[in-house]
């Protein structure tokens, strides 16, 4: 299990992936970018431009789903609440 999330983290692929589109929330930036370890780990960043600089929070959760499509959505639901409970404190 832990193998696959590790690969997945440090495999020097020649191929880049794919930048997810992302999805905007009051004033946030959510990119959905779930983590394929046979099932799709819920993944991504909450970005946003603060005083001129860009600010990234990285969102890992265990939660697992059988499709990208799937975690995506749930990626973006999560977020949202997420954003709504932290607001800027994300980023300190």
């Amino acid at each position: 299990m832990f193998s696959k999330l590790f690969k997945s983290l440090f495999s020097g692929s020649s191929k880049p992936a794919p930048q997810a589109e992302p999805v905007e929330y009051k004033g946030y930036l959510i990119y959905a970018e779930p983590i394929d370890e046979g099932q799709y780990r819920l993944a991504g960043r909450i970005c946003k431009e603060i005083n001129g600089e860009l600010k990234t929070h990285v969102f890992i959760r265990s939660d697992l789903f059988p499709n990208k499509e799937d975690a995506m959505q749930w990626m973006v639901r999560k977020a949202e609440i997420f954003i709504d409970q932290s607001g800027d404190s994300m980023f300190q």
